[in-house]
């Protein structure tokens, strides 16, 4: 048993010469190294205590990110059950609405009754997926609470005081005009 261990692997077909010739290159390398003082030998348990709290920090790190992901998941369920569930009926919409959508002008086919309610409030257009809904206002208010972005259109109630600095405001806007 006076065999190193180096060799004792080498008779069990474990390791070979080129992987001993290399670990002893790498091992005369880092001795080098420390010599000139461009690494420190550290003690194997500094090292072992410092790698267990790097990892413990990394799972920490991607914990985190799993429970980021989890509630934007959550949210995104909420948010699309309030609209499948307070969702007014579009179906027979004959007046064009525009709103504006990610800087791209947007078409939404309305009732009479339901441009009118777009107008003073009382509904709001939200996105679902690709498309938009309607829904009441109290709604698309807890909606945005969630998330911002959902609400793609939300008028405010009772808006209509003129700003005295206005040029246009002896100008009223007239209820025909679609744009």
């Amino acid at each position: 048993m006076a065999n190193s261990l180096q060799e004792q692997l080498m008779k069990a077909g474990l390791a070979d010469q080129k992987k001993a010739r290399r670990a002893k290159q790498q091992k005369r390398q880092e001795a080098n190294q420390a010599k000139r003082g461009e690494i420190e030998l550290e003690d194997p348990a500094e090292r072992a205590r410092r790698q267990r709290e790097e990892k413990a920090e990394a799972d920490r790190q991607r914990e985190a990110a799993r429970k980021a992901e989890r509630e934007k998941k959550e949210i995104a369920a909420q948010i699309k059950q309030m609209i499948e569930q307070s969702r007014l009926d579009r179906q027979h919409g004959d007046v064009a609405y525009q709103f504006v959508q990610d800087k791209k002008i947007k078409k939404a086919w309305v009732t009479a009754k339901q441009q009118a309610q777009l107008e003073r409030g009382q509904i709001a257009i939200v996105a679902l997926g690709d498309g938009y809904e309607l829904v009441p206002t109290v709604v698309a208010e807890k909606i945005r609470q969630r998330e911002e972005s959902a609400v793609l259109l939300l008028n405010e109630r009772g808006n209509n005081a003129v700003d005295e600095d206005d040029p246009y405001k002896d100008f009223p806007i007239p209820d025909d005009l679609m744009w």
